[in-house]
């Protein structure tokens, strides 16, 4: 869940004024108790650094730029966010010793924006760059890796995204009627089944006949079609090339 941005700072009041002086955004944003201030996110933030902005209820919390750009300046602060940044991600940590240490990095990683269940689309809002220490072995190049596949499982607001943590989505769920067609040599053949579990697009998927009520093993090529033989081989190949260029 998206942390809220505190509507009222009420600490406002007791800081001094430091009208329009200029901030810049840490190379990575931590935070050491649970409650994010100004001096947690921004560089030169001086004594309106104190002045807390959200909370941090988990390993990570995902702010709100705009929202954070409105806290600053309430605070006298000015943040020009020329970059266009549009969420900014806050991790257990601190750099001041309250906590274990934390390396600093410069590696750019694509992290979830909100949390998601497993079977959930990712929408483009969904990811956002992020500095970090080091990146997943098979960390996504681009946000197009993994934007309109489905969650595996369920992902947590800002964990690096994986290649592994989304699959194709579903065309095929449990229950559902499929004709599986077989073609080779110039003779094609179908039978009507239903599904045994869900699958996508070149995945393997069980299917009773529903006249012998035989199981066989088919690969989903789309909804409510599956396909064996040579068809089958070609649809997992294509699959496997299509996961390897992410």
């Amino acid at each position: 869940m998206r942390t809220l941005i505190l509507a009222a700072v009420l600490s406002l009041a007791a800081a001094p004024a430091l009208a329009g002086q200029a901030v810049t955004l840490k190379s990575e944003t931590l935070d050491g108790d649970g409650l994010i201030t100004l001096s947690d996110l921004f560089d030169g933030a001086g004594s309106a650094g104190k002045i807390a902005v959200a909370t941090r209820p988990g390993t990570s919390a995902v702010l709100d730029a705009g929202a954070v750009q409105m806290a600053a300046r309430r605070a006298g602060l000015d943040w020009a966010n020329a970059e266009g940044i549009r969420r900014i991600v806050v991790r257990a940590g601190s750099d001041g010793g309250v906590s274990a240490p934390v390396t600093r990095g410069n590696v750019e990683i694509l992290t979830y924006a909100r949390s998601l269940s497993a079977g959930e689309m990712v929408q483009p809002q969904d990811v956002v760059w992020a500095k970090a220490a080091a990146a997943p072995a098979d960390a996504p190049r681009d946000a197009d890796a993994v934007i309109g596949m489905a969650a595996k499982r369920p992902l947590r607001a800002g964990a690096a995204v994986s290649v592994r943590d989304v699959s194709a989505p579903q065309v095929i769920k449990a229950g559902d009627a499929v004709t599986v067609i077989y073609q080779a040599g110039g003779v094609s053949l179908s039978l009507e089944g239903k599904a045994m579990g869900a699958a996508g697009i070149g995945d393997t998927v069980s299917v009773q006949n529903t006249t012998s009520k035989k199981i066989i093993q088919a690969t989903a090529s789309g909804p409510g079609q599956a396909v064996v033989g040579p068809a089958a081989d070609q649809l997992k190949s294509l699959a496997r090339a299509q996961y390897a260029q992410r």
